[in-house]
């Protein structure tokens, strides 16, 4: 086979507002890690997505409503077939925001994502091993980018002020903003609501009715209700002067 026909091919594409590092940038880093992990993989995919875009993913083919910084998917070509490792998905807003909390550029953060999601495509699971994984990526990274290797193991927390919502499924999301504050306005309702005893014939007492109970105010002792006016109609009938019946006079009578 000649040399054009080991050309490792990478397969670009984008769907993120952001921008990452392209060909020029990563196209030596993959080459590398073609050539020690999977010298006989032809090609691989490269995608950069948003976070709505990798929440989809990774709730489609993981099980979790949330959105995370990288997947990967390894390729099964049948033998004899085009020889593709897989595909790696980039989150750029989460590589943003890992390269703020780590002091480094986005570029940086994504090389650390492209080794790991390449490590993934190899067969190896950090998840499932005793941490081989992890350490040969912190090999490479020394190795072919001539730096400090970073940390994955960080805490990747979420945005102050969001909160951990539980849909009908059973699945979680993370909320922001009015929804974030309405579900803690229903926690601290649901906290210091006082108990309301249930009705006949129910076994329990709603949330509703605890809430209607904790939001209507009762009437205070003493307070004068007003009194309700009366139709006009009536009053004028009432306050009308009699009219004196007319009196006949007797007979023999000269008035």
């Amino acid at each position: 086979m000649s040399d054009a026909d080991m050309t490792f091919r990478v397969d670009w594409s984008s769907r993120s507002k952001l921008r990452g590092p392209g060909e020029g940038s990563l196209g030596e880093l993959l080459q590398k890690l073609r050539d020690r992990l999977s010298p006989q993989a032809m090609g691989v995919s490269i995608s950069y997505v948003d976070d709505r875009a990798m929440r989809r993913l990774n709730r489609e083919h993981r099980g979790i409503n949330l959105t995370t910084d990288v997947l990967s998917f390894p390729a099964e070509p049948e033998a004899g077939a085009y020889p593709h490792l897989g595909d790696i998905v980039i989150s750029l807003p989460v590589a943003e925001k890992m390269a703020k909390k780590l002091g480094v550029s986005r570029r940086r953060e994504v090389e650390t994502l492209v080794i790991h999601g390449f490590l993934h495509l190899c067969g190896h699971d950090h998840e499932k091993d005793q941490g081989e994984m992890l350490a040969l990526q912190a090999q490479l990274e020394k190795e072919f980018l001539e730096e400090e290797p970073l940390p994955m193991a960080l805490r990747r927390g979420r945005k102050p002020g969001s909160k951990v919502k539980v849909l009908k499924d059973g699945s979680k999301v993370v909320v922001t903003g009015r929804a974030a504050a309405a579900l803690r306005q229903k926690e601290s309702i649901a906290k210091a609501a006082p108990k309301v005893p249930a009705a006949k014939g129910k076994g329990r007492t709603t949330a509703k009715a605890a809430r209607l109970a904790l939001e209507k105010p009762k009437r205070g002792p003493g307070r004068p209700r007003k009194a309700k006016p009366e139709p006009a109609s009536e009053t004028a009938a009432r306050r009308a002067p009699r009219r004196r019946k007319a009196v006949k006079p007797r007979s023999g009578v000269i008035a």
